[in-house]
This record gives structure tokens, C-alpha cells and sequence, in this order.
């Protein structure tokens, strides 16, 4: 069954291992997350954990967050995500989850906002091949022909220059390093989708091992 936790990027580190191997890891601070509600499939169609993480300000709330997070018990949250395939029967609304539902030696997905980039060329935003880089080639880093001469026009899905980041990027099977149940963080190794502070899910992998 899935466990999962909201949290926040903090950046990348190095962990030594036990037989001294040097791993990189990131770091991903994760505040007990509260319960708001199980979705049932008799109640909403489906079953899901909504799970809530990090206060939100009162100028930012509105009636309707209020009486929802009152039933658990808790403040109204800034983010709100469900977890798909959750044992609904091992939590209660208003219960905390923290950390300590994962331990070292874990696989899960996690899946954030990647970073964005702005207006990007077509070799940037989808990897094309560069032109000639010899002098009076006039031609080094154009898109090249996006079509032909019998259609006189671009088919829709051509990959063209345009906006490039900013979208929900999941890596999965990732190794959780460490467990610091104190200071609430996860270390996972190698790297995690994101900017710094940026919100992250981390989630039991679906793919398994």
C-alpha cells in the first residue's frame, strides 16, 4: 500500500555510508503532515488519503477551508494532495503523519515542479542536434525543417522552440538514505525535481524495486 508525506526541498548534501562510500543526497525537510480526509469510493468514486502540509495564513483562507480543516482538527493548509492506493483503514482524520512512515533502504517517487526556464530554444527544450559550427555555415542552432512538401504545413506536435520547465516531473525509485525523525528530514539519494524550498511529494514507489 502507497505511504506518503509533503515536504520542501532544502538542496543536496553528501552522506557517507556505512562501508564509507560517499553518496550524494537531498535533502527534504518534512513537517507532520495532518490527515483532512478519506475519500471513499462509496462517498467520491475513488479512494484517496488527503494529507495537508504547512499552516496557511488567515489573509489567505477562505470559509470553506476553515470548516474543512475544523473536522480534522487543525488549521487550514497551504498544500493539499491526495495519495492514491493509501491503507485507509491505518489512519484517522486529524491523525500526523511524519517521517517515520519511511525508513532507510525505502524506494519511493517523488514528484515535484522542475524548475523553470523561460522561452527556450529547440536544442535546449528538446535536445536537437547542432548545425555546423564551421564559419559561413549560417546555420548553428536553428530548428531545421519542421515539415514537408506535401502536407505545406507544421503537424501539431512538433517539437518547436517555446516555454520550458515549470511542470510536474515525478523521478521514481529513489533510495531513502536516512530518516531524521528529530529535525523532520528525509534523505534521498541523488537528485529530486525542483528549486530550492520548492514543495515536493514523496510517495511509496508504484514500479517497486
Amino acid at each position: 500500500m502507497t505511504k506518503g508525506i509533503l515536504g520542501r526541498k532544502i538542496g543536496m548534501t553528501q552522506f557517507f555510508a556505512e562501508n564509507g562510500e560517499l553518496v550524494p543526497v537531498t535533502v527534504i525537510q518534512a513537517e507532520p503532515n495532518v490527515v483532512l480526509q478519506k475519500k471513499t469510493e462509496e462517498v467520491d468514486g475513488y479512494e484517496a488519503l488527503q494529507i495537508g502540509f504547512q499552516d496557511e495564513r488567515n489573509s489567505r483562507t477562505n470559509k470553506a477551508k476553515k470548516g474543512h480543516a475544523e473536522k480534522a482538527n487543525t488549521n487550514p493548509k497551504r498544500y493539499v494532495r491526495e495519495l492514491r492506493n493509501a491503507n485507509l483503514d491505518e489512519y484517522e482524520v486529524g491523525q500526523e503523519i511524519s517521517v517515520e512512515v519511511f525508513q532507510a533502504g525505502d524506494v519511493v517517487d517523488v514528484t515535484g515542479t522542475s524548475k523553470g526556464k523561460g522561452t527556450q530554444g529547440s536544442i535546449k527544450r528538446h535536445n536537437y542536434a547542432l548545425g555546423l559550427a564551421s564559419h559561413g555555415s549560417r546555420y548553428h542552432r536553428g530548428t531545421g525543417s519542421i515539415a514537408n512538401v506535401d502536407a505545406s504545413r507544421v503537424f501539431k506536435g512538433t517539437l518547436l522552440p517555446g516555454r520550458m520547465g515549470g511542470e510536474q516531473v515525478t523521478i521514481q525509485n529513489l533510495e531513502v538514505v536516512s530518516v531524521d525523525a528529530e529535525k523532520n528530514l528525509l534523505l534521498i539519494k541523488g537528485n529530486v525535481p525542483g528549486a530550492k524550498k520548492s514543495l515536493v511529494k514523496v510517495a511509496s514507489a508504484i514500479k517497486g524495486n
